[in-house]
Formats: C-alpha cells, structure tokens, sequence
C-alpha cells in the first residue's frame, strides 16, 4: 500500500499544454474499447495503396463504362468536342438566348481533350477516353485522401472497407467517370469531407465553393455541414475568407468564360437557378414517385444503402467513435435524398454528389457491429460480440459480389451503342466521301462525335416518333456559340426542322431491332445491309432480378435481348 502510493506521488503531473495529447489518447482508447483491436491505433492508412487500388478500378471505369445519360453527351461532350474540332451538336440550354451552361466547366476539360487531340490527330476515340481518364485521375486522388483521412481518425479497418466499397460499388464505378457537374460536385464533397477529418477547415471551405461553382449549384445542400462546422471550428475569418476568395475567383472566370462564349455579358449560374426555381419547368422532361431514389440507390449499392439509412441508428452505440465528425461528414445523405425526393423530375445522376458518403455511412455500420453487443462491465465478450465481430467481413464480401454482379450485368447488358460506333470506321472504306449517318429513335444512345469519323459529313434525326425538342448542329454561320437560334425553345416542344426528311440520303442508319409488331428498317434486305449487330438487354421482356445482376449460367439464360445494329445503304444499280 505505501509503495503504491509512493509511485504515485513520484508521478510527474500532465503540463497544461497536453489537451491535444490527451485528447488523442481517449481517441485511441476509444478505439480499442470499441473496436476490439489495438493495431488501428496507428497513423492510419499510408497513401499508396489506396491511390494504387482506385487507380486500376478508375482506369477500368473509364476504359469500360457506358454513357449512362443523354445529358452527358449533349451537354457536355458536344460542346467539348466543338471546342475541340469546331462541329458537333448544341442543345437549347447552349444558345444564347438562354444561356444555362456555364463553358467554364467544358474550359477546364478540353485543356486536356485540345493536346489530346494534336496527339492522336484523327483518332477521336482516344480523345474521349483521355479525357475519361482524366476523370478518373482526379477521382482517384479525392477518394484516396477521404480514405487515408478515415483510417488515421478511426483505423485502418474502417478506411480498408471504404476503399473496397468506393471501388466495387456499382453506383462509384459508374459516377467517377461519368463527365457530368454533379460527378464534379462528388469529387468535390469527397476532397472536402477529407479535409475536415484532416482538420484543414479553409482547404476544406474552399473546395465546396469550387464544387458549387465548377460543378453543380445545386449542391450547395450537401456541404452546408461541413461549412458550417468548419467556420465553428477553425479560425472564422480565415475559413471565411478562404470560401470566399475561392468563390470570388471562380464566378469571376465562370462570368469572364460566359462572355466570351456567348458574345455577351450573362451569368450562367444564375440563369439555371432561375429557370429552375421561377422561370422553367422540369417537369416537362419526365417525373417519378417519391420512392425512385431509394429503389435506385439499392440498384447501385444493393445493402450498402440500407445500412447507410440506419448510420444514425447506430450513433447510440457508437457514439464515440463517430459524433460528431462522422456524422456531420454522413448528414448530407439524409439531407439530399430528402430534398431530391421531394422534387418531381429525378434522375439517377442527381444523386451522384452524395454517392462516397453512402459508403462511408455503411462502412461505418459494419464496423460498428460489436458495438451493439458491447458491454462496458463484462469481463469477457458475450458470443454474439464475437459473432459480429466476425460476419462483417462476410457482410462487406455479399455486398462488394452484389455490386459486382450489377455492374457486370449493366456494362454486358448496355455497352452496345459504344461498341457499334466504335466499329463504324471500319465499314468506310468502299463509301464515297460525304455519307451521311441517321439516326431514328436511338438518338438518346448516341455516345458523342467523337465517335463519328471525319468522313462521315453529317449525322442527321430520323424522325421516329420522339415529341420533344432534340439537339441542332451548332450553326457557325449565325456565331457558334454565340448563336440564339428561332428554332431553339425552352418548353421541349420539337422544332419542325429537327427531323432529315430525305431518307434516300442515309448512308448508314443506327437502330435497334427489339423485335417487336412495329417491323425494323434492318428488315427490308433490298434496302440496307447489316454491317455490324451487337447484343442489347430487353429491359422491357427480361425479368428484374436476371436484368438488375449477373447470375453466373443464368443471366443469358433467362434475360431477352434484341440487336444494336449498323446498317448500310445497299447502292442501287441502273436497270437498262
């Protein structure tokens, strides 16, 4: 007993600067209460591993993925490509009149298309997915720092899973090369929730304002946490100043790009906010039910989802380990998909910004799987600890072949389009110059110009039903870019020149035989010629389950497909 308490006295007592110590040590002794294991009690996570593994899966992703949206194509690599090769289509948001695409955006992606394309001269392919790499590149290191930033803050184990989610996920694999502002907006809310796990609150600022500006402006929404804990945490007017240097800056150039691509002074931003909120109707481009974005977000993250939807169920046992940094990092999930929900038009890419934050929100449910078993007084851990100690990494395994099924079932079930239009130079030839492809109901399936050859002079609409108003070449002769043409509107009605009417002209037609009541042009055997078919998933006849994953022997099996087909006119011969 007195030596005891002689070994106590002779104890140095902590010096009044050691908060930040102390407070380090109840991080990692919280770590090892909860989580069982000493080792995460380590720096974390170095940075090679993740940016190795997200560098191969990226470079699969932009190597393999389809365009998932027409929006994609019209909207950004078409004005892209006619940045780069002075042709290709504009749509109505483009013209002047309007004036709701900001160039900015496009400006910093043809820096790398323009030397892409004095390297690889007439080879467009390969200008396309330079650029998807370039995607991938920055999409490789936001998520690398997000994953390093959680395994020094919670342990190797909790970044190790994330990395694996981030990479296998259907929804991330699709989102990390997808040339869209509200992939840049996830890239973006990835670096920034990084930043804050590191404590670098200004750098942490400024990239959400980059994320507004640059990519999307709607998502303002899902960095408000962020921001606002950053401006709570770190030095306010540093943090402040941080956000709005970097948000000076860049609406600065975003107005100086508008000026000179649209001839005049206009504010982009501003006029997709105001079409959006006062001005235009989105619903004029398709609604859906309250539900739609929680049935996608199974289809892309299968269980994941789920478990990102109880991350606050959790917070009760494992509270921590996670409030309040994890938490405000996850918040945006719950606050985006309210919002996004409440909205009538929806779409699957809407959700993009908040899709590593799924991730991360089930990642962290998994880890915390003995914590609901844990109990502080017992000397030793019941067997239903031990157990969930144990499943979690079968739980992440059944999610990650999940994911992989649904990818693997997308990418064979839908990459037809690329592939016909890849294939399309080697039919040119024994065609003259000047031939013409067309177009007809597969127009929202066109990859882009870049995978047309320069030969081919004009790509023309069929008209085959579609009502709305569909993209018109931009017209150098009334300025480009500066044009506000009549036949431009802003109520999607179709425009009566959109349509070619001299079919005899085709050279080569795009369609896809679903084999339906309504006969194929590919049919008329004296007419056109079948020069190149591809295998394409009948989403309508095939079964949900066969068509949403792969299932080894039985995903050819039991799904229906059709033919995407390229089709050349047959020349006709003078009868004396």
């Amino acid at each position: 007993m007195s030596l005891s308490a002689e070994m106590r006295q002779r104890r140095p007592s902590a010096p009044a600067d050691s908060s930040s110590s102390d407070r380090h040590t109840d991080e990692v002794k919280t770590r090892r209460r909860f989580g069982g294991e000493e080792e995460e009690s380590d720096g974390g996570l170095r940075w090679f591993i993740p940016l190795i593994v997200l560098a191969c899966l990226r470079h699969m992703s932009a190597t393999s993925n389809i365009v998932h949206d027409c929006d994609e194509v019209f909207n950004y690599w078409e004005p892209l490509h006619y940045l780069v090769y002075k042709s290709g289509f504009q749509t109505w948001e483009y013209s002047s009149e309007f004036a709701l695409r900001s160039y900015f955006y496009i400006f910093i992606h043809a820096f790398v298309a323009k030397p892409a394309s004095l390297f690889f001269t007439e080879d467009k392919v390969r200008v396309f997915y330079t650029v998807r790499l370039f995607l991938g590149l920055i999409s490789t290191i936001t998520e690398a720092a997000l994953v390093v930033a959680l395994s020094r803050k919670y342990g190797k184990r909790l970044g190790l899973y994330t990395l694996a989610m981030l990479c296998l996920t259907s929804g991330c694999f699709f989102a990390s090369t997808s040339f869209l502002p509200s992939s840049f907006s996830m890239y973006a809310v990835t670096l920034a929730s990084a930043l804050f796990l590191f404590e670098k609150y200004s750098s942490s600022v400024a990239v959400a304002a980059a994320g507004v500006i640059l990519g999307w402006p709607f998502s303002v929404l899902v960095f408000l946490p962020i921001v606002f804990y950053s401006l709570k945490r770190g030095n306010f007017l540093r943090v402040f100043f941080s956000g709005f240097v970097t948000s000076v800056v860049l609406l600065g150039l975003s107005l100086l790009a508008d000026f000179q691509t649209y001839g005049k002074p206009t504010f982009s931003i501003f006029n997709l906010l105001k079409y959006n909120v006062t001005g235009g109707s989105s619903t004029l481009y398709g609604t859906e039910g309250l539900f739609f974005y929680l049935r996608n977000g199974f289809n892309n993250f299968n269980f994941a989802f789920i478990l990102a939807l109880v991350f606050v169920g959790i917070i009760k046992f494992s509270r921590k380990k996670y409030a309040p940094d994890l938490l405000i990092v996850v918040s945006p999930v719950y606050i985006w998909l309210a919002f996004m929900s409440l909205q009538a038009h929806k779409e699957e890419r809407f959700l993009y910004p908040i899709y590593p934050l799924i991730c991360v929100a089930a990642t962290a449910v998994i880890d915390s799987f003995p914590d609901i078993f844990h109990d502080k007084y017992a000397t030793e851990q019941s067997i239903l600890y031990k157990i969930a100690k144990g499943i979690r990494p079968l739980i992440l395994g059944l999610i990650l072949c999940a994911s992989h099924s649904r990818t693997f079932s997308i990418l064979n079930g839908y990459s037809a389009p690329l592939k016909i239009y890849t294939d399309l130079p080697h039919h040119l030839d024994d065609v003259a110059p000047g031939s013409v492809l067309c177009v007809g109901s597969e127009w929202h399936r066109y990859p882009s110009s870049f995978f047309v050859p320069s030969s081919i002079s004009q790509v023309k609409w069929v008209d085959d039903g579609f009502g709305g108003l569909l993209p018109f070449p931009f017209n150098g002769t009334l300025g480009g870019t500066k044009a506000a043409p009549k036949y431009f509107n802003d109520r999607n009605k179709a425009s009566p020149d959109q349509f070619f009417k001299d079919i005899e002209a085709c050279t080569f037609f795009v369609e896809l035989d679903l084999k339906r009541p309504t006969p194929a042009r590919g049919n008329d055997l004296s007419t056109w010629e079948t020069v190149a078919a591809v295998p394409y998933l009948d989403r309508e006849l095939s079964p949900a389950m066969y068509r949403s994953f792969f299932i080894p022997y039985k995903w050819a099996e039991n799904n229906v497909f059709g033919l995407y087909k390229l089709l050349r006119r047959i020349p006709q011969t003078d009868s004396e």
